[in-house]
């Protein structure tokens, strides 16, 4: 594991420690794994960000979703792909 040294505002600090010190845990290990959510986060965005651009490039409308999940999913099945 890497070692990095991060500035937090002394408030945020504190919480951070107290949320450890509750759940038994470090402050490290709390930061981590709010850090990795964090993150997931914002690939989730990015990735539904860039999927709604495509959408609309072409041309495709949310009440189309359904029609075109069902259309997808006759295909599958109709190469023995379900």
């Amino acid at each position: 594991m890497a070692t990095n040294n991060i500035s937090l505002p002394e408030p945020l600090l504190a919480e951070l420690q107290s949320a450890a010190h509750t759940q038994q845990r470090s402050a490290d290990e709390v930061a981590a794994e709010a850090v990795t959510k964090y993150l997931k986060t914002q690939k989730w965005t990015q990735f539904v960000e860039r999927n709604n651009e495509r959408a609309v490039a072409m041309g495709i409308a949310e009440e189309d979703i359904p029609r075109l999940i069902a259309e997808v999913r006759q295909e599958n099945k109709q190469r023995g792909r379900e």
